[in-house]
């Protein structure tokens, strides 16, 4: 009864404001809800490409941009956020950016032709854009300190799990329904979000008067710069880079916009996106790494179902089914991940999560034709494990050490440093997989002669399994042919693997130019 009567009122008052209240913790988890609907649709439409072709009558080259519209316009507008939540409010913004959002996926579902689900894809990119950075932004200014290990974890999982586990559900939407139902999944719990936002977050107050002062010719100069940039490392590889002409001159765009918006950016009076926030050097670390986490995130989930498809021939159920044990360990690591950066310091756990993401990629070096399931389901489990460990602690030193009246602006900076982490690692892999592909068949056919042993044992089988089917011989040499293609695609995947492997072990050495991070530990957390 004694400690009972000596707590003082200060000492309650500041448990009081330890506490999270129940409306406002609801209010959140409805935002990440949001924040997740529009990740997951950045991937939800990769296994399901072919259908989506078919069903608008496009060609291979038009039906890409069903994702590069999207990707284009999102980058565009996360950086913007930060600015309109200033203005807006985090209320209404979000409101606005889920609504918009859910119309432009009916509009997605209901499309006829490929153009329209073009121009529906990048409204849905643009108007959804603007939950992603909102959420981060929230975690980090609405909680108390001491909770940031507890709301770090619930952002951060769904940041790397939405793309992960997106071919998988898109698979399965697919397979049971039609590839309209990608979209219109999206309307009703749109519509729940967009309600439910309006009548619970109250976390700050609208700025309308910002509006007034509203950099028009820095949002041209930000568009031109980003989605000519994103244009180039979606298109590049596969047109041989600045040998295409669309490539060449989206590439000058981009270096004029850029030069034209870094100085619009320091010389407006009230810039589109204040990059002054890189002066917090942990803030700028941390954009680095999360650049770099983001080409593991969405390289990875490119390059395996990629792998299943040509080499396995795997169906986009299949692929999605093998791509799922990733997800499920991001799940069960988060919690641990979550107790851990109360207790041990985070750019230990960061360093931790890049050395296991690189473990994990360095066995799929010794990749074969044969890796299946199983093969694959080690590196899968240290992908999920090295991703958590090494995305959660680094989103708290980024954004948690920041003064609040700044996370907002700073969020949306790093949100597109995951993006455009994830545009440039897949314009690197693609880069290396082509590349290599055709050095290794190049290789492989200088080996394989009528003075190889195995080669003339492998052509006269050929021969003998066609025997009276027609030209025996032709159809041999096609046969073989086609398994030295096979064999030096499957190479190229260890090669593009033991690049992702250097790249993740040489970037822990980056983690030692972080500034120790304050403990999160607060007054509530004391018990």
């Amino acid at each position: 009864m004694a400690n009972a009567t000596t707590a003082s009122p200060a000492m309650m008052a500041d448990a009081a404001s330890e506490r999270i209240a129940p409306k406002r913790l609801f209010a959140f988890i409805i935002m990440v809800f949001g924040m997740f609907m529009s990740i997951l649709d950045i991937q939800i439409v990769s296994a399901s490409l072919s259908e989506i072709q078919a069903g608008l009558s496009a060609s291979s080259s038009e039906v890409s941009w069903v994702q590069t519209a999207y990707l284009i316009a999102e980058v565009i507008a996360i950086p913007l956020s930060g600015f309109l939540s200033r203005a807006f409010g985090t209320r209404l913004l979000f409101a606005i950016s889920a609504a918009g959002f859910t119309a432009s996926s009916l509009l997605c579902g209901f499309a006829t032709t490929i153009e329209e689900m073009i121009l529906w894809r990048a409204l849905q990119g643009f108007l959804g854009a603007g939950m992603i950075p909102t959420v981060f932004a929230s975690a980090y200014t609405v909680f108390p300190r001491s909770k940031f290990h507890i709301v770090g974890p619930i952002i951060g999982l769904v940041a790397t799990l939405a793309p992960t586990i997106g071919p998988t559900v898109g698979g399965y939407i697919t397979d049971l329904m039609s590839w309209n139902w990608l979209f219109f999944i999206n309307v009703v719990p749109g519509i729940g979000i967009t309600l439910g936002v309006l009548a619970l977050v109250d976390f700050d107050e609208p700025h309308f008067e910002l509006l007034d002062r509203f950099d028009w010719w820095g949002l041209l100069f930000m568009a031109g710069f980003l989605g000519t940039l994103e244009y180039v490392l979606e298109e590049g590889p596969q047109y041989e880079w600045m040998q295409d002409t669309s490539v060449a001159i989206c590439a000058w765009i981009c270096a004029i916009s850029a030069i034209a918006f870094f100085w619009r950016v320091f010389t407006a009076a009230e810039p589109i996106v204040n990059l002054r926030t890189f002066s917090n050097r942990n803030f700028a670390i941390g954009c680095v790494l999360q650049f770099c986490i983001g080409i593991g995130l969405y390289g990875l989930t490119y390059i395996y179902p990629r792998y299943l498809a040509e080499v396995r021939g795997y169906s986009a159920l299949m692929i999605g089914e093998t791509m799922f044990v990733s997800g499920i360990t991001m799940f069960l690591v988060a919690p641990l991940v979550g107790r851990l950066m109360v207790k041990v310091d985070m750019r230990y756990m960061i360093a931790f999560g890049l050395v296991v993401f690189a473990i994990g990629s360095y066995q799929m070096t010794w990749i074969t034709r044969d890796y299946d399931f199983y093969e694959l389901l080690v590196p899968q489990i240290l992908r999920g494990i090295g991703m958590m460990f090494a995305m959660v602690p680094t989103n708290n030193i980024a954004l948690g050490t920041l003064a609040p009246d700044r996370v907002k602006n700073a969020s949306g900076l790093f949100n597109l440093m995951r993006n455009l982490g994830g545009a440039v690692g897949l314009a690197v892999i693609n880069t290396v997989l082509n590349d290599r592909t055709d050095l290794h068949i190049t290789r492989l056919q200088e080996r394989v002669t009528w003075g190889n042993a195995t080669a003339s044992e492998t052509l006269t089988m050929f021969m003998q399994k066609f025997q009276g089917l027609g030209d025996s011989t032709l159809m041999a040499m096609k046969q073989l042919s086609q398994l030295v293609h096979r064999q030096a695609v499957v190479m190229s995947f260890g090669d593009a693997f033991f690049v992702l492997t250097l790249f993740y072990l040489g970037l822990t050495l980056l983690v030692t130019l972080l500034s120790k991070p304050a403990p999160l530990t607060g007054g509530g957390d004391a018990h």
